[in-house]
């Protein structure tokens, strides 16, 4: 017969074994939560864990060339460019070159409206079939 009642056991039902396995688990948890993630992935890779490394076929790793990629890595800035501001006499006139243009174009718009209206009146409509 059983003569532990529930009040003689430890609370959660492993008594020493329990803090056993917490301190374990707070010695594996320190230095991992201290590496990297690429460090755990490579101890994880290295026990079996982790996705197995496959290198390039042939044909691939022939095909890319040698040099440096020409796109930018990402995480890095572009170089700096120097930037001028337009004279106060160049932004008067690019504003006056811009007018220009819209004036020549809203003519050009003008004219073309009453083209299209002088043709449409000399056509006839068709007569309808019965």
């Amino acid at each position: 017969m059983n003569t532990v009642t529930p009040a003689d056991r430890p609370i959660g039902g492993w008594g020493p074994a329990r803090g056993l396995a917490l301190t374990a688990l707070a010695l594996l948890a320190v230095p991992l939560a201290a590496c990297s993630g690429d460090a755990v992935r490579t101890l994880a890779t290295d026990a079996g864990y982790g996705p197995r490394v496959v290198a390039a076929p042939n044909f691939v790793a022939e095909s890319r060339g040698r040099e440096t990629p020409d796109f930018m890595p990402v995480g890095v800035d572009a170089p700096k460019r120097p930037v001028r501001a337009k004279s106060i006499e160049k932004q008067k006139a690019l504003q006056a070159e811009l007018e220009g243009a819209r004036g020549r174009n809203e003519t050009r718009g003008r004219a073309a409206e009453s083209a299209g209206r002088g043709a449409a009146a000399a056509i006839k409509p068709a007569p309808v079939a019965q």
